[in-house]
């Protein structure tokens, strides 16, 4: 019994840490974004709510706290009232199977620094991603508006078109390290990080996440110059945040991914194993936003011609490259 409470308890903290983490590193995120794309457009950005802005996340959720939360006459209130809510769950449970470290020793026992380790882990997070789906589509559905409908559609659509060419992207990896557990590939690189030997099942995965993410230049589900804000246009207070806050998650969630899929996980020289996950996170989120203030949007046709026409097709020859060199 009691070392069954010490396993819950330990499941209890590590829910926690996690939890924290990811809130904290949203926040901060958003102010990391607005400061980073500031300096890219010769502007200042957040400077007014503490140093250098440094409290503006405090600012931006009690602001989105004391917001009035409006529910659209004609809309379909419980969908309406869930869709934010699985958006950021999803985003939520997928870091529960990213390791953030090798085993830590305490109290006689080894304890894996990850929430969950699932032999089926890579299965887990596209199970995951594939819920999501559901939070754009029902939340524009919900609405009764034709923008936040019309957002919704296009999102779904994105989002299956380009998990096929995220989900085959991966295929060498898990041929490369013979397992789906996330932990195991990470064990699997000890030598040498996969994007040294699949540099193209690298790029496939980093655009696809990206277009997973809906950020630009693949924010079609938005497009605030023809839908106004797309899916949760008719979103507002802690609701409209949750969207928010989901969005900026899988961006961290995607880039612990590439760190563990592709560039060997937490390991590293000098530093402490968190510490270099952590670096390759935040470096991975200061991409997508470099190429967030860098690019101009797809047009929709050009968007599915992208994801049909060239990284699926690119993503199947590249397994069967990967397993010929392997056959050899």
């Amino acid at each position: 019994m009691q070392t069954w409470m010490l396993g819950f308890f330990i499941l209890i903290v590590k829910l926690a840490v996690a939890l924290v983490f990811l809130l904290l590193m949203a926040a901060y995120l958003v102010w990391v974004e607005r400061k980073f794309l500031a300096r890219l457009q010769i502007r200042y950005g957040p400077n007014r709510a503490g140093k250098f802005g440094l409290l503006q996340p405090v600012a931006d959720v009690v602001k989105m706290i004391t917001k009035e939360d409006v529910v659209p006459e004609g809309a379909d209130r419980l969908f309406f009232l869930l869709a934010p809510a699985v958006v950021a769950a999803t985003a939520f449970l997928m870091f529960s199977v990213v390791p953030l470290g090798s085993d830590l020793t305490m109290w006689g026992r080894k304890i894996p620094l990850v929430v969950t380790d699932l032999n089926i882990g890579l299965l887990f997070v596209f199970a995951m991603s594939s819920l999501g789906v559901y939070g754009i589509a029902l939340g524009g559905w919900a609405s009764n508006s034709k923008y936040g409908l019309l957002g919704g559609i296009r999102g779904a659509a994105q989002m299956i078109s380009y998990e096929l060419s995220l989900g085959l992207s991966l295929v060498p990896v898990v041929m490369l390290s013979h397992s789906f557990s996330i932990v195991d590939i990470v064990q699997a690189q000890e030598t040498l990080p996969f994007v040294v030997v699949q540099p193209v099942a690298f790029l496939i995965f980093m655009i696809s996440a990206m277009a997973e993410s809906k950020r630009i230049p693949f924010d079609l589900p938005e497009a605030e110059n023809e839908l106004v804000a797309g899916y949760h246009t008719e979103y507002s207070g802690m609701r409209f945040g949750l969207f928010f806050l989901g969005e900026y998650i899988n961006m961290m969630v995607f880039g612990g991914i590439v760190a563990v899929l592709f560039l060997g996980g937490w390991r590293g020289p000098l530093l402490p194993p968190f510490a270099w996950l952590f670096i390759k996170i935040v470096l991975m989120a200061l991409f997508m936003i470099w190429v967030r203030g860098t690019l101009p949007r797809l047009r929709y046709d050009q968007l599915m011609a992208l994801g049909w026409k060239v990284l699926i097709p690119v993503a199947l020859v590249n397994i069967m490259v990967t397993g010929a060199i392997g056959l050899l």
